[in-house]
């Protein structure tokens, strides 16, 4: 998440101060990721030193505002025009803990599948009625205010993202029940298969008739049995 670019485009819209841009900020994303006042000055002070805000003097109560430059507007424009990078996916924690789990000692990965797919349906579930919510929220609205358009639109992606995590959840333990059957069959065909002869042995030493290690034959069958 950029935070520097979010604040960006809030203060392109007019000077705003510390406290100011986190609440525009929070209201515009529905509060998913929460900001704290000092992320919020730390952003702005690393912005000032790179030339993209200026402080603006200050309003009626006191507080510092800040303003976008020129160079912030470019980078502004820029951010908006190029797509996000997905080359270095950001590190996912359920991905890693699923890799963690594979053949951890006293762990049973289905567990933690099962686990991880119940707190993923809920969270559906309850993005889906913020869902509802904001598109009444919307359409109740003539002017189509764009904090609640933006925040429709924040829901939606995460009800996509969970949705692909609920399905992603079936295809690891889809994929474990796959692994296990094809491991299990083949050390049932292992433990099975015939002992291949010894290329390197000896052939077996002929034996003459009548020698006390020739093989007896077989004994013909008794007519008289059973009775």
């Amino acid at each position: 998440m950029s935070i520097r670019h979010g604040l960006l485009a809030l203060l392109e819209r007019g000077p705003r101060y510390g406290s100011q841009l986190r609440t525009e900020f929070e209201s515009r994303t529905g509060s998913t990721w929460p900001l704290n006042v000092g992320q919020v000055y730390t952003t702005l002070s690393r912005l000032e030193r790179d030339g993209m805000v200026a402080q603006g003097g200050e309003d009626t109560a006191g507080h510092t505002l800040y303003t976008i430059t020129d160079s912030g507007r470019a980078e502004l424009r820029t951010w908006f025009e190029n797509p996000v990078d997905r080359t270095s996916p950001a590190r996912d924690e359920l991905a890693i803990k699923l890799a963690m789990a594979v053949g951890a000692p006293g762990v049973d990965i289905r567990d933690v599948i099962q686990s991880q797919r119940r707190h993923t349906v809920k969270a559906m579930q309850d993005y889906t009625r913020l869902k509802a919510q904001a598109l009444v929220a919307v359409e109740s609205s003539a002017a189509r205010e764009r904090d609640d358009v933006a925040w429709l639109l924040v829901l939606e992606q995460l009800i996509f993202q969970t949705e692909a995590e609920a399905r992603w959840l079936d295809h690891c333990e889809s994929r474990l029940i796959r692994l296990s059957t094809t491991t299990a069959t083949a050390t049932a065909t292992s433990a099975n298969a015939p002992v291949a002869p010894d290329a390197h042995a000896a052939p077996p030493m002929p034996v003459a008739p009548g020698s006390p290690v020739a093989p007896h034959a077989p004994h013909a069958p008794r007519s008289d049995l059973g009775r």
